[in-house]
C-alpha cells in the first residue's frame, strides 16, 4: 500500500493517521469550509455568550452594591443567591443544547470533509435534525458518567471521560443509539486509551493557547473599561467585550476541537474495523 493508503479524496489520507495528520485534518475541514465550520459555531457561540452578558448585566447593580460595601440581610442575601442560581440554570441549559447542536452538526460536515464531497448546510441540518433528541440524551447521560466518576476520584473520571469521547462521532456518523454509542466508544478505545487520551489532550492544551490569546485583548480592554469607571467588577463595556471574545475564541477552538475527536473515531475505525477500504469505497478511490 502506498504511503497515501487508498488516496486522499478529502482532509485526510485513507489509512490509519498519524497524531500530526488528525490535528492537520481538523484544520484543513475549517479551511475548506469555513462558513459551515466557523461560522456555524460563531452563530451557536454568539447565543450563548449573549445568554451570558445578559446574565451578568441583570446581576451587576446587585456585585456592585456588594462591593461598594452594601450590608444585605438574610433575605436579601437569599435572594440575590436565588437570582444567581435561577440565572445560572437558565445558562446551563442554553448552553448545553446549543453545543450539543454544534457538535452534532460539525460532526457531519467532517465526516462528509473526510470524503471530498461538497457540503451544503441544508444537507447538513436534515441529516442531524433527526439526531438531536437522542445527542441531547447522550450528552447528559456522558457528563453524569462523568461527573460521577470525578466524585469518586478524579482518575476514574478522566477514564470515563476517554472511554466514551467518541461516543458523539459514533452517534451521528453511524446514526446510531445513545447506549450503543457509548458502546462503541468503549469498543474503539479499548486498547488504545493513552493514545486516545493523549491526543485529546494535546487538542485540549492547543484550543485552550488559541482560545487565550485571542481572549486576552478582549479581557484587557473589559478591565480598562472598569478601571476606567473606579470598578474592580466587569462594568457594562466589559462585559460586552468579553462575550465578544468568547465568541470569537469559540468559533475557532469548538470546531478544532469537534475535528479532532471526529477523526480520532474515523482513525480508530480504520485501525480496528478496516474502515479506510470502506471510505475510500465510497469516495470511489478503491
Amino acid at each position: 500500500m502506498s504511503p497515501m493508503g487508498h488516496g486522499k479524496p478529502g482532509v485526510i489520507p485513507l489509512r490509519p493517521l498519524r497524531v500530526g495528520e488528525i490535528l492537520d485534518g481538523a484544520i484543513s475541514t475549517m479551511r475548506k469550509h469555513p462558513a459551515l465550520m466557523i461560522g456555524a459555531a460563531a452563530a451557536v457561540m454568539a447565543v450563548v455568550q449573549l445568554l451570558n452578558a445578559l446574565v451578568l448585566m441583570t446581576l451587576q447593580d446587585q456585585f456592585q452594591a456588594v462591593e461598594a460595601g452594601a450590608t444585605l440581610t438574610e433575605d436579601e442575601a437569599l435572594d440575590m443567591l436565588g437570582d444567581f442560581a435561577g440565572a445560572s440554570g437558565i445558562t446551563v441549559v442554553v448552553t448545553v443544547l446549543a453545543t450539543t447542536f454544534l457538535s452534532g452538526y460539525l460532526t457531519v460536515v467532517i465526516g462528509k470533509a473526510v470524503l471530498g464531497r461538497p457540503v451544503r448546510a441544508g444537507e447538513v441540518w436534515t441529516e442531524i435534525r433527526p439526531l438531536l433528541l437522542p445527542l441531547l440524551g447522550l450528552t447528559v447521560i456522558y457528563t453524569l458518567i462523568v461527573v460521577v466518576g470525578l466524585i469518586l476520584l478524579i482518575v476514574p473520571g478522566i477514564w470515563l471521560y476517554v472511554l466514551f469521547a467518541l461516543a458523539t462521532p459514533a452517534l451521528v456518523l453511524e446514526r446510531g443509539r445513545i447506549f450503543t454509542s457509548l458502546g462503541r466508544s468503549r469498543l474503539l478505545v479499548r486498547g488504545s486509551w493513552w493514545r486516545t487520551f493523549g491526543i485529546l489532550l494535546l487538542a485540549a492544551i492547543i484550543a485552550g493557547v488559541i482560545s487565550m490569546i485571542i481572549s486576552l485583548p478582549f479581557e484587557l480592554l473589559g478591565d480598562g473599561a472598569s478601571a476606567f469607571g473606579n470598578s474592580t467588577t466587569l462594568s457594562t463595556t466589559g462585559i460586552w467585550l468579553s462575550a465578544l471574545g468568547g465568541v470569537v475564541a469559540g468559533a475557532i477552538t469548538y470546531p478544532f476541537s469537534a475535528g479532532v475527536t471526529a477523526l480520532l473515531y474515523i482513525d480508530q475505525r480504520m485501525r480496528k474495523e478496516g474502515m479506510d477500504i470502506e471510505l475510500a469505497r465510497a469516495a470511489g478511490t478503491a
